[in-house]
């Protein structure tokens, strides 16, 4: 299958204040969030038209940006009004949503407070990120050998663009193994997170999920332990070593792309369960579709 290259595509893209065209949407190579790391994003559903969470996701794109000292050069009305259009402007019924911030190009050094700090907002179609075939059957993991940092060590209360580097060579160990994402182990070797997604597990009807200490709490996260809550499910947050996995029923990531995706193993460790993740699954789609 061909891939439609995200440099090469019809429509407009917003950028510092105006729409233009997307071939013409570019940034100089010499940009500071290119070679420092000084970006941050937002990863949004677009559901029947609408926007799923998008306040949170715009509080969450300002803090991001205040904990990297890029002070965003619109409010926070003005970036919601702008996503509301960019979708109209791109026709887009269900799709995806990426703002991201970064420095500009006026200062190529470590320290570059004089530099200028950028916006765009981009959306475009996208269906499952995993096909209905592989979501049917749960993906499998590998378990990375990279570590989440902690605290100390880096921004990991922020949607930093640098913060992905481990995910992907994490990802791409995987995929080279046959296996399609990883599981990543946090500094203190407790279960963190997959590559791009949050995880819980399912032991007797209630829920699990590592405690969001040095990695995003996500906002779909936050909605599944929400449907939880409403449900009566309880749902436990602490600190799990990987031997808890042997005891767990079901395995499922949560995040925008991802949406709730089964797992069926993580090395070793097999789910053939679906029963509450399922149960999940139809309730969120009320939720974004409401």
């Amino acid at each position: 299958m061909q891939i439609l290259p995200f440099d090469n595509r019809d429509g407009v893209i917003w950028l510092n204040g105006k729409f233009v065209e997307w071939r013409h949407a570019n940034v100089h190579v010499l940009n500071h969030g290119l070679h420092y790391a000084s970006c941050v994003f937002e990863g949004l559903r677009i559901y029947n038209g609408k926007i799923f969470k998008l306040d949170e996701h715009t509080e969450r794109l300002f803090k991001s940006a205040k904990i990297l000292d890029l002070d965003i050069p619109y409010n926070y009305q003005e970036v919601v009004d702008i996503s509301k259009q960019i979708i109209l402007k791109q026709n887009i019924s269900d799709g995806y949503l990426r703002p991201v911030v970064w420095r500009g190009s006026e200062m190529m050094a470590i320290s570059a407070k004089k530099g200028s700090t950028n916006l765009a907002i981009a959306a475009w179609e996208w269906p499952s990120y995993f096909s209905p075939k592989k979501l049917l059957e749960g993906i499998k993991l590998n378990v990375s050998k990279w570590l989440r940092p902690s605290p100390e060590s880096a921004p990991t209360d922020s949607k930093a663009a640098g913060l992905y580097m481990i995910c992907s060579l994490s990802k791409h160990e995987a995929e080279k193994l046959g296996f399609d994402d990883a599981l990543m182990l946090d500094y203190r070797g407790y279960v963190a997170e997959a590559t791009g997604a949050n995880i819980f597990f399912v032991k007797e009807n209630e829920l699990f999920t590592p405690l969001a200490d040095c990695f995003l709490n996500g906002i779909t996260r936050q909605t599944v332990i929400e449907i939880a809550q409403e449900n009566n499910i309880k749902v436990h947050e602490r600190h799990f070593e990987l031997d808890f996995l042997k005891t767990c029923d079901e395995v499922f990531l949560t995040g925008t792309a991802v949406e709730i995706t089964p797992v069926s193993s993580i090395k070793q460790f097999n789910f053939e369960e679906r029963k509450l993740t399922k149960f999940l699954i139809s309730e969120f789609k009320k939720k974004v579709t409401s």
